[in-house]
């Protein structure tokens, strides 16, 4: 059964919130991939037929709305916005009215008015007379244009005929009503129709002349109506009682209701809901937002959409009623593909049941925006998701985007250029990223250009740095014990031995223990700048970085030799085996070939010329120990088979260095390919990766292949036409992708 909870998704990467719709069968496969690889989006050439004048398409986030029940059916809501706290904001009333038995709903019937206005008549009285007696021609007539409607139900249904003054010439005039039931179509196009097809025929029953044409917007005969309860302990939260809430929703949509300036406002974030899923769906924003502020102001004096009160049990209860005319079928909501993929998300709905989404997501919305203005304000969680945005804007990386965040709220200055001097104070580099650290304090990542994964079996492998590196600094500490302090990734703990025996308190506790330092008083902060599980060698440039610091603060005299055997260590405890290259490489910094041993085997490579690079990253966390304990649980079953495959890694590796020596990037490429075939043969690929390494391909890479331990986290392609191109292919499917060159001098 499909559920609309889904804790924590808020948290995860875009990748593994895909993952999670596709394992809940939400999104199939093939919608996954599709939107990878930005399939759904749409194309110039698509957008050509849709308006004029086009010169590109711009692009808005899609989320999903979360926690809806309505009408006791689980819904996710797919929403179209840029504004911040919106998506955010309803998932949170939507869990918080679950207790309630969520959302209650009375769909909207699907009709439309036409138009047809009468100028110039002889006769008002004799007119309206002769227009409602030929009621039933004028009906046929309209029904004539669409009879497969009427098959299904539709069709024109009922004609009104309205007695209007005009106010500059005060000649009157007749207003013919035709009443359409547009079934689960939007209906514009018909309902005009209708009204061009039967003009004539009035001006004839008359006598006057049909002057406009048209469908009206104020869709009041198709009025959802959405109710929820809220128990005044679900109100409670962030140093408030239910009571107060309670109240102060109830008062502060009554000064909605008396004052219209306060009423526009109010309004609009009902509309801030419905409109993002009007917009996903392919419907008519504009001529919602038309009808619902033309239904707020029906008695001639502008209010609020809502009512909220407390009922005979003590609890909170809100209503909103307005006009949402829909439609779930037709050309223009088939023209966008994102719009079919918003409705399989939702269920396929019929327009009665996608007006009970939206008219519940308005609901939602206000409970939330009035909430929020009652307790804490509603600024604070702008600030927050602003925040965000102005982070990324400003180019903070992954390795530091949340803690960029955290500053500038901090601050209070949300500003880019407050951004770019916190970044600038993380990070000491421009174009090119460097450490921010002493070299002495700092541990290389890296990529493994051939040899991942049979290297541990005694092959040989060849790996490069890349400009990004871990930092470590070791301080001072009043307080007793080592503390952890991992700003980016959220960690302040005090460093303790863990039951499990990969944790990273184990692996600090390894070289505490070696060196003799597990008691004293310190704080050990952390500083990456390598994705955490990203295939490029951040937990061995972590153990570097930090041998390096105690090296430095307690003046121990480490060579880079010992340097490396305790990163080593470290290493074995996170992965359960290792093949030492990571920690080497996290050690030296420099292009090499690599071979296991009990004194391994390191030759360094001189390039032939500079190697252009792309690193794809998948954004789904890899955990070597599980590729690596994957691989031995195949090598124990088959061993012949599985040296075979580790021997033609090897010759594979062999001749890479060669190629890098000579600088013959088309061989490099050629090696790359199979080298990544017998990867995926062991079983250490993903389709995250394949299509990472299908992208590179496509875009001018001679060659793509996983790095590191595969599973998820990266891919390396050799780009020797350039990089630019397959950077932004990767950037464009909606991954990340860094460009680098590794230089003859590294």
């Amino acid at each position: 059964m499909v559920t609309s909870r889904l804790s924590g998704f808020y948290r995860l990467s875009g990748q593994d919130r895909l993952r999670i719709l596709v394992e809940k069968n939400i999104l199939s496969a093939t919608d996954r991939d599709a939107l990878l690889a930005g399939r759904f989006r749409l194309t110039d050439r698509d957008a050509d037929k849709m308006v004029e004048n086009v010169i590109g398409v711009f692009g808005l986030p899609m989320g999903l709305g979360l926690n809806f029940v309505i009408n006791d059916v689980e819904r996710i809501i797919p929403m179209v916005v840029e504004e911040p706290s919106i998506i955010a904001a309803i998932s949170s009333a939507a869990l918080a009215a679950r207790a309630g038995g969520g959302f209650r709903c009375i769909p909207a019937e699907s009709v439309l008015l036409g138009q047809v206005q009468i100028t110039q008549v002889p006769s008002i009285t004799k007119a309206r007379q002769a227009v409602m007696a030929a009621r039933q021609t004028i009906l046929e007539l309209a029904n004539s244009l669409h009879p497969r409607m009427v098959a299904r139900g539709g069709g024109a249904l009922d004609v009104e005929v309205v007695r209007h003054r005009a106010p500059t010439t005060k000649a009157e005039m007749l207003v013919i009503h035709l009443v359409v039931n547009t079934c689960d179509a939007m209906g514009a196009n018909m309902v005009n129709s209708m009204c061009e097809e039967v003009a004539p025929l009035l001006e004839e029953l008359t006598g006057g002349k049909a002057f406009l044409r048209i469908l009206s917007n104020l869709a009041d005969r198709a009025l959802a109506c959405a109710e929820v309860v809220f128990s005044l302990r679900s109100l409670e939260g962030k140093g408030y009682s239910g009571e107060e809430v309670c109240d102060g929703v109830i008062l502060a949509n009554d000064f909605a209701a008396v004052d219209p300036y306060r009423a526009a406002t109010h309004n609009k974030g009902i509309m801030n809901g419905i409109d993002a899923v009007a917009i996903a769906t392919g419907n008519d924003w504009r001529s919602m937002e038309a009808g619902a502020h033309a239904y707020a102001a029906r008695t001639g004096s502008y209010t609020s959409l809502t009512q909220w009160w407390k009922d005979a049990e003590g609890n909170l209860r809100g209503r909103l009623k307005m006009p949402i005319k829909v439609g779930v079928v037709g050309g223009n909501l088939q023209s966008n593909p994102m719009v079919a993929l918003a409705h399989r998300i939702l269920g396929t709905p019929s327009a009665a049941q996608l007006s009970e989404v939206m008219v519940a997501a308005g609901l939602a919305q206000n409970f939330s925006a009035l909430r929020a203005l009652v307790t804490d304000g509603i600024q604070r969680g702008h600030m927050n998701l602003h925040a965000r945005s102005v982070a990324a804007s400003a180019g903070a990386s992954s390795a530091i985007f949340e803690q960029v965040v955290k500053s500038l709220v901090a601050s209070g200055e949300v500003k880019m250029w407050k951004a770019q001097e916190i970044i600038r104070e993380l990070t000491t580099y421009d174009t090119e990223p460097q450490v921010a650290f002493s070299p002495e304090c700092t541990g290389a990542g890296k990529v493994i250009l051939l040899g991942e994964h049979a290297v541990v079996y005694g092959t040989h492998a060849i790996a490069a740095p890349v400009p990004l590196a871990v930092g470590a600094r070791v301080l001072a500490s009043d307080t007793p014990g080592i503390r952890l302090v991992i700003p980016t990734w959220g960690v302040e703990r005090v460093v303790r031995k863990q039951a499990n025996a990969s944790s990273l308190e184990d692996c600090l506790s390894v070289i505490l223990d070696d060196l003799g330092l597990n008691d004293r008083d310190m704080i050990i902060r952390i500083d990456p700048q390598i994705p955490r599980a990203a295939g490029l060698g951040s937990s061995a440039a972590l153990a570097v970085a930090v041998v390096r610091a105690l090296d430095t603060y307690f003046a121990l005299g480490l060579s880079n030799e010992r340097v490396n055997a305790l990163a080593y260590a470290s290493e074995t405890i996170a992965h359960g085996t290792a093949s030492g290259i990571d920690n080497t490489m996290a050690t030296y910094g420099r292009l090499m070939m690599f071979q296991k041993g009990e004194a391994p085997i390191i030759t360094n490579i001189a390039l032939g010329e500079p190697l252009p690079l792309v690193i794809g990253m998948t954004g789904v966390q890899s955990l070597t120990a599980k590729m690596v304990a994957r691989v031995r649980a195949g090598f124990d079953a088959s061993p012949h088979l599985y040296q075979r495959i580790f021997q033609d890694i090897d010759t594979l590796v062999l001749a890479g260095a060669e190629a890098l020596k000579k600088g013959d990037w088309q061989e490099l490429g050629l090696l790359f390919n199979l080298n990544h075939g017998l990867l995926n043969a062991l079983q250490v690929s993903c389709p995250e990766l394949e299509m990472l390494v299908d992208l590179a391909r496509n875009h001018g890479a001679t060659g793509a292949k996983l790095t590191g331990g595969g599973g998820g986290g990266s891919m390396i392609a050799v780009c020797p036409e350039g990089t630019s191109s397959v950077a932004r292919a990767i950037r464009d499917a909606g991954f990340q992708a860094i460009e680098i060159e590794i230089g003859a001098d590294i």
